[in-house]
């Protein structure tokens, strides 16, 4: 489903974000990435649908090469890729159902979707992808009237009506409750399970990467220094994967 080939990324300013990743993530997998704020948890993710762009490498997403990709090829690509950022990314202003409405943009004209001329499918399928997150009674509320956790939840249904076959989820509860914290990431697994989606979560909390993960990936420095299940992974694995010893503090600490 998504392969790195030796890829590495430096930014203008010298400092490694990743470093000559190896790695294969299969179909339907729930994968966890952990690690210091810096480590590149962050620069890995967003290179998989080149919201950062490698310096060095490949990355392959169903066999095709989306570093290479250009044009409606990229665009393609891309359209398979969900993405939930930490601070939700919802057009504040706007009702609930248009946010969801957005993910359908890459599958029509510009004039089209900047005039709102939906077409019923779309409408149906964005409301369908409310109700498998419970929230399809917020569909004519505004963004801004809901929760954090609701937000959240939009932008998994966002990713739904996207039609997407990944989804890749960068610190999604960092800003959240708890309690909403567990509901979000429940959400996610059930579309993980229910759907075969192919999830790719950053977190902080080691406690929630034992809980939710199929598998763990842990970054030091850029380089993957753990790959393996959440039984597998050991409080020394934990600790080798948090350890300031060897981390390589920098500007990357705010991209990561």
């Amino acid at each position: 489903m998504i392969e790195f080939k030796h890829v590495s990324k430096t930014y203008p300013n010298g400092t490694q974000g990743l470093r000559k990743v190896n790695l294969t993530i299969e179909k339907g997998e729930f994968v966890v990435i952990v690690g210091l704020s810096g480590a590149g948890k962050s620069t890995l993710l967003r290179s998989i649908n080149r919201l950062n762009e490698i310096t060095e490498g490949e990355i392959l997403i169903k066999g095709q090469s989306i570093t290479k990709a250009r044009g409606k090829q990229l665009l393609h690509m891309r359209r398979d890729i969900g993405m939930i950022f930490q601070n939700f990314n919802l057009v504040k202003r706007s009702s609930v159902l248009k946010n969801v409405l957005s993910g359908r943009v890459g599958y029509h004209s510009t004039l089209r979707t900047v005039l709102g001329l939906w077409p019923k499918k779309d409408v149906a399928l964005a409301m369908s992808a409310l109700d498998r997150v419970n929230i399809q009674e917020k569909a004519y509320s505004r963004a801004d009237e809901l929760s954090g956790g609701q937000q959240q939840r939009v932008s998994i249904a966002r990713a739904l009506a996207q039609e997407a076959t990944i989804i890749l989820a960068d610190e999604p509860v960092a800003s959240l409750d708890p309690v909403t914290t567990i509901q979000v990431l429940d959400d996610l697994q059930r579309v993980n399970k229910e759907l075969g989606m192919t999830t790719i979560v950053n977190l902080h909390s080691v406690d929630l990467a034992k809980k939710y993960a199929t598998r763990l990936i842990g970054i030091r420095s850029g380089e993957v220094v753990f790959d393996g299940t959440a039984e597998q992974a050991s409080d020394d694995t934990f600790d080798q994967i948090y350890s300031r010893g060897s981390q390589k503090e920098g500007s990357e600490a705010s991209r990561a």
